[in-house]
């Protein structure tokens, strides 16, 4: 006797418990501390501040509400848009709060507000070591294109390839 294929049951859908917003001045602090904690060379402050006043600069920021009218910092996304185009710069998960979907919301946001200002391609530079940010931009649609020799360097460190990415929209 064979048995019938059950048809898989929708999946209920959970309310986002992240809430992403534009950056602020405001937010120089936390932003900072999330950079030192996130990579071994962070952003400067004062890059950080810079890229807030270009037009061209987005900065998302993922918050979780932790009390009533409270808010703790889990991710940032920093982009480009020029023309048609999104360029990713930075994407950075508080470390104790990666595996969490932080980073996808993050992407599905920056590749939203590409769609929404008409671009139709996206590009990035990965660490050819970050398998889980490469394996996240593939899920995407993202593909590599090329490779950027030595990209990374940093001190005390051997410098480390950039994979480029591209994403058609």
């Amino acid at each position: 006797m064979r048995r019938m294929r059950e048809e898989p049951r929708p999946r209920e859908s959970k309310p986002c418990p992240f809430l992403i917003r534009r950056m602020t001045r405001e937010d120089l602090p936390a932003v900072m501390d999330l950079e030192k904690a996130s990579f071994r060379s962070p952003w400067s402050f004062e890059l950080l501040q810079r890229e807030l006043s270009h037009d061209w600069s987005v900065i998302f920021l993922l918050e979780e509400p932790i009390s009533e009218g409270c808010r703790r910092l889990l991710g940032v996304s920093i982009f480009w848009i020029v023309h048609d185009e999104v360029h990713v710069l930075n994407v950075a998960t508080a470390p104790e709060h990666r595996r969490r979907g932080v980073g996808r919301r993050l992407m599905e946001a920056t590749l939203d507000e590409g769609r929404a200002r008409k671009c139709c391609l996206a590009t990035l530079e990965v660490r050819r070591s970050n398998e889980p940010a490469i394996n996240l931009y593939k899920s995407f649609g993202f593909r590599p294109v090329g490779v950027r020799p030595n990209y990374y360097v940093e001190e005390g460190q051997p410098p480390e390839d950039a994979i480029v990415m591209v994403l058609d929209f």
